[in-house]
């Protein structure tokens, strides 16, 4: 399942791990998604909204 939430749109961010030695990895960073039931079109409707939205008030929930 995709990490993308479904209100503001914002996925993961890529970057890369640099131990003492300089070895290099990639590795990513995940958006805090929680699953809600949230008002959509007057009826309530399961969501994956980051915790950025639900803080903001982007969502009403159910």
């Amino acid at each position: 399942m995709a990490q993308v939430c479904e209100i503001c749109g914002k996925g993961p961010q890529f970057g890369n791990n640099i131990s003492h030695a300089h070895n290099v990895t990639r590795r990513r960073w995940n958006v805090n998604l929680r699953p809600i039931k949230a008002k959509v079109n007057g009826g309530a409707r399961r969501l994956r909204v980051c915790a950025n939205c639900i803080k903001s008030g982007k969502v009403a929930k159910a």
